[in-house]
């Protein structure tokens, strides 16, 4: 199978302030000649972290840079490592380029899953536009504040039983068990996490951070990456047609921008 899109692989805007937002999780775009493949389920992409950008809108005002992925992780998936392997060794994940859906329901209608051709080709058009913008936004960062912070946003539906039991917990930060942002600030964000009210809060628990997390954290170096993965419940519905929940989305909103305040306020620290 050969791969095309017409589509450019992120939309960015570019901030002013030591802090840069990565969603690679809220495309939905799946190019016509791969969407006639998929299943009449899979088209409706129900896996994506859907309506971030409306969520983080107020990340512009903050001085934030945003990059946002266009294309669905059923194309391919921003945040797993370019050779495929097992984030989670021993626990069942989604791939570079995903087979099935979160509940394990087949992807591909007639079983014509991408060969590794097609698989490259996915990751020169989509995969790693992605990741030199994310690298350069970084970079030019860097040399303009000394410290940065990359804070990788996520959501998921609150009962996935593929992934874990029972009810996740509604704020999830993840570094990589530490190894990807200073422990302060770690701590400094649980801390916002844990005092909002109606809402629970884990460090390092079921989700530790994906690969970009993992990839770009650097505390040595000046660039601290923070993942959060969110349930959906706190500000949409978890079921077709998705639907942004404006009251539940304005209840979380200060936590996160206190959350995004923080993370400006060690940036500029320079720690």
């Amino acid at each position: 199978m050969t791969f095309h899109t017409a589509e450019p692989a992120f939309r960015f805007r570019q901030g002013t302030q030591p802090l840069l937002i990565s969603m690679p999780h809220v495309g939905t775009h799946v190019p016509p000649a791969l969407a006639a493949r998929f299943t009449p389920q899979a088209r409706d992409v129900p896996d994506t972290d859907w309506h971030l950008e409306r969520l983080y809108g107020f990340a512009e005002a903050l001085g934030a840079s945003v990059l946002a992925a266009t294309h669905s992780r059923y194309v391919i998936d921003l945040n797993r490592p370019p050779d495929d392997q097992n984030l989670y060794p021993g626990q069942d994940t989604t791939g570079l380029c995903p087979v099935d859906t979160f509940d394990k329901a087949p992807i591909y209608a007639a079983g014509d899953l991408p060969d590794e051709k097609e698989i490259s080709a996915r990751r020169d058009a989509i995969w790693l536009p992605y990741h030199r913008q994310l690298q350069a936004e970084l970079d030019r960062l860097k040399a303009a504040h000394g410290t940065v912070v990359l804070w990788d946003a996520h959501s998921i539906r609150s009962v996935l039983p593929r992934f874990f039991d029972g009810t996740l917990p509604d704020l999830n930060f993840g570094t990589a068990n530490g190894a990807s942002c200073d422990p302060a600030l770690a701590q400094a964000l649980l801390q916002i996490g844990e005092a909002a009210n109606g809402y629970r809060a884990v460090l390092n628990g079921r989700f530790k951070g994906g690969h970009i997390t993992r990839q770009y954290g650097r505390p040595a170096d000046g660039v601290h990456a923070v993942q959060l993965e969110m349930t959906q419940c706190s500000y949409m519905r978890e079921a077709m047609p998705f639907d942004y929940l404006p009251e539940g989305a304005a209840g979380v909103q200060p936590h996160l921008r206190a959350m995004l305040l923080a993370a400006l306020d060690f940036a500029k620290s320079g720690r």
